[in-house]
């Protein structure tokens, strides 16, 4: 085989090896919607399981995949929509599809010329369902029909990588799991010498006891040495034995240091080395992206290239598998949305052939990722008529929005600017699932632009998940860590540095004033006394938000083995993991992001609480009421409307942030609305009913949703009003509340 080839075989296998993994979701979740064809998760997870079968088969080139996949994800759109109702004959022809899209990449010549007939013959036969009604439903109609499940076969070989290897060097196969088997076991040997540290401090003070000791025999002694019954001789014995003892701990204590730095030594070159294995080149990650990015550039009568900077970057592999798909999304949409035609480039004064440019470099323990592209921009008039379109904001409110402000809209799921759909965009599965899945490896991403100049997207992830540098702090009587690469600055605040601006506590920081929050408050512990008459402050930055959060003390910096959380805790508010302290000792890690979000929401409440340098604290009570909307423009208006009536106002975002603020604070009122991601309206309502102390709780529905129907589902799940976004005016909604609760204060 020609290099060429070789290269073109090894993209085969890995669009193999991601075949079979979306292949097991369609055929799991094809199975489920054989027996439920309206069950919205299951169409989601199949939908973007073809979604990204078709952009892996067009990387690859297998233009025969990107068809079977687009008309497969077509139907399910198709039935998400309610457009169809997937019966028996979709199923098999979905699960056929799917063997078809594991048989394309089969390196015997045969079954792939067999597999592209297969998938012209397919394409012809969804066509043709989508015409058709479906026959009635039934789980068991045509079993022998059915497509059976495709497996992998057991000895699939190892996702290839680039990295090179030296004549010499031997390639072993191991798999995944043990490797992280490895890497945990190094991670704990790591933690286990530093327990011998308090050990050791202990008999370095015992040891100073001893001098003292000694220094006080000997002072004894002189005292007594002219005395009548001077007990010279048993003063001496003593001073003799007690040196003995000094000169044997003194040579423990020698060792013992020794064997410490050894053995520490030791567990770092371990670590390091299973680290070592897991880390590999930023260029994995790019596999056929500069192909993609000219061939989509192509198809859409565009001339792109690509441009890599740091592509030798080390990552861990984790890290990198997981940033594959959010970086693949961002390069299609920055050819799609972002370069111009070339026609409209030469009018704009720019070349002909447009320029995306992707770096990657190293910094605090993050790695910093940047994409810049030389395209139009976003045009913010386009978006702000978008938003207003899909009823997300008023004109006027969308007119007052800064343009951060309004590029926050391009990352709510299912948001897209292109009214029609092709195999390129127009879904809305975009910006909303990379900011997901950066999320999820505890990361973030930043967007900006110029208008004519182009888009830049700014992604900072771990460069591992398994260890983070850190600064221990103790809130509340207890230690938790706060990861380096989220915060900006740590310092102590004098009594006379505090000021009071605005309704509340802010210190001069960096040019400006920066509010300063309680980190008890924040994290529901209680109030501890600082050591000395200072605030010790934590200062954490999101864009242009910042805040300083007063803690008890400062503990140090400390590099952490990071312990995920018990999955069945599933998301602890304002925590990412646990890690153990030198001592053993263990501490949370803090979700930083997490923790902006929950300042964010004390300030629309109005309910900071006072600091001062001796740990006091003080708050107003009023009625509080907790507003569930995942639009940001309606929990935003429905947050003033009520805080200037005087109502303390809490926001959360979907069902789920509600149901997790619910559990841990108290209300008078919850105003939700019914569609949200994670957890709608009416599952909440139904939780609070369930629950014996939130059950009396009012609740008040406010939805887009006006038919009748709707308004049944939301009382007969146990609201106590429902009220229709589309006509209601502000003092409806206030006189709503007045009859649920009364005024503000009691």
């Amino acid at each position: 085989m020609t290099p060429e080839q070789l290269k073109e075989a090894s993209m085969l296998e890995l669009f193999r090896l991601e075949a079979e993994d979306q292949a097991q979701v369609l055929a799991q979740g094809l199975l489920a919607l054989e027996r439920n064809p309206t069950q919205a998760d299951q169409l989601e997870a199949c939908m973007r399981a073809a979604h990204s079968l078709k952009g892996a088969a067009r990387i690859v080139g297998l233009e025969a995949g990107v068809q079977v996949a687009h008309v497969m994800e077509e139907c399910l759109v198709d039935a998400q929509h309610g457009r169809l109702l997937l019966g028996s004959e979709h199923i098999d022809a979905l699960l056929a599809g799917t063997d078809i899209l594991l048989h394309l990449a089969d390196s015997m010549a045969d079954k792939a010329a067999q597999a592209q007939s297969d998938a012209a013959a397919l394409i012809e036969r969804l066509h043709a369902l989508a015409a058709m009604p479906p026959a009635p439903h039934s789980a068991a109609s045509h079993p022998a029909d059915a497509a059976p499940v495709a497996e992998a076969p057991l000895d699939a070989p190892l996702r290839p990588g680039n990295e090179s290897l030296d004549a010499g060097d031997r390639v072993l196969r191991v798999t995944a799991e043990r490797l992280n088997q490895l890497l945990d076991l190094s991670g704990k040997a790591l933690v286990a010498p530093r327990r011998l540290k308090p050990l050791l401090d202990s008999l370095q003070r015992l040891k100073r006891l001893q001098a003292g000791a000694s220094r006080e025999l000997d002072s004894a002694r002189d005292a007594l040495q002219d005395g009548p019954l001077s007990p010279h001789a048993q003063l001496v014995d003593a001073r003799r034995l007690l040196g003995e003892c000094q000169q044997l701990l003194g040579e423990q204590i020698a060792e013992l240091e020794e064997f410490c730095w050894r053995v520490s030594q030791g567990a770092q070159s371990l670590y390091d080395t299973a680290l070592a294995c897991r880390m590999r080149p930023f260029a994995d990650v790019l596999n056929g992206q500069a192909r993609m990015v000219r061939d989509l550039g192509r198809s859409l009568g565009k001339l792109v290239r690509l441009e890599v900077d740091g592509a030798s970057t080390q990552v861990d592999r984790d890290v990198l598998e997981k940033l594959e798909a959010p970086l693949t999304h961002l390069l299609r949409n920055a050819v799609d949305h972002g370069i111009e035609t070339p026609e409209q480039r030469v009018l704009a004064g720019k070349p002909e052939e447009g320029v995306i440019h992707l770096s990657a470099r190293q910094h605090a323990g993050m790695l910093v990722m940047e994409l810049r592209d030389d395209g139009a921009g976003v045009d913010l008039e386009l978006l702000s008529e978008a938003v207003v379109r899909r009823q997300l904001a008023s004109a006027e409110t969308a007119a007052r929005m800064s343009e951060d402000e309004l590029l926050a809209f391009l990352f709510l799921p299912g948001f897209s600017l292109r009214e029609r759909v092709t195999e390129v965009s127009g879904r809305g599965v975009g910006l909303d699932a990379v900011q997901h899945m950066v999320r999820k490896l505890r990361g973030g991403i930043r967007m900006a632009q110029v208008a004519g100049s182009g888009s830049h997207f700014r992604i900072e992830v771990p460069l591992t998940l398994t260890v983070v540098r850190s600064l221990v702090v103790q809130i509340g009587g207890e230690a938790y860590a706060f990861p380096l690469a989220h915060i900006e600055r740590m310092r102590s605040l004098a009594a006379d540095e505090v000021v009071q601006l605005e309704g509340r506590q802010q210190f001069w920081h960096d040019g400006r004033h920066i509010g300063l929050v309680s980190a008890s408050q924040l994290l529901q512990r209680p109030e501890g006394k600082p050591a000395k008459d200072e605030i010790a402050v934590v200062i954490i930055r999101d864009r242009e938000t910042v805040h300083g959060l007063a803690v008890e003390r400062f503990i140090g910096e400390r590099t952490l083995v990071v312990l995920p959380l018990d999955p069945r805790l599933g998301k602890v508010q304002d925590v990412s993991a646990g890690a153990l302290l030198d001592d053993g000792s263990p501490v949370l890690i803090l979700d930083v992001e997490d923790l902006l979000r929950s300042v964010e929401k004390l300030m629309a409440a109005g309910r900071l609480e006072r600091i001062d340098p001796h740990g006091r604290a003080a708050d107003v009570q009023r009625k509080r009421v907790l507003v569930v909307d995942d639009s940001l423009t309606v929990r935003e208006l429905e947050r003033k409307l009520l805080s200037s009536r005087g109502y303390d106002v809490v926001v959360a975002v979907d069902g789920m942030d509600g149901w997790n603020v619910l559990r841990s604070q108290h209300f008078d009122l919850v105003i939700t609305d019914i569609d949200m991601p994670r957890m709608d309206g009416i599952e909440l309502v139904t939780l609070i009913r369930r629950d014996t102390r939130l059950q009396s709780l009012p609740v008040m529905v406010v939805s887009y949703k006006d038919r009748e129907l709707d308004r049944q589902r939301g009382l007969e799940a146990g609201a106590d009003y429902y009220l229709a976004k589309a006509s209601y005016r502000d003092e409806a909604l206030l006189d709503a509340v007045v009859d649920l609760i009364g005024g503000a204060r009691a």
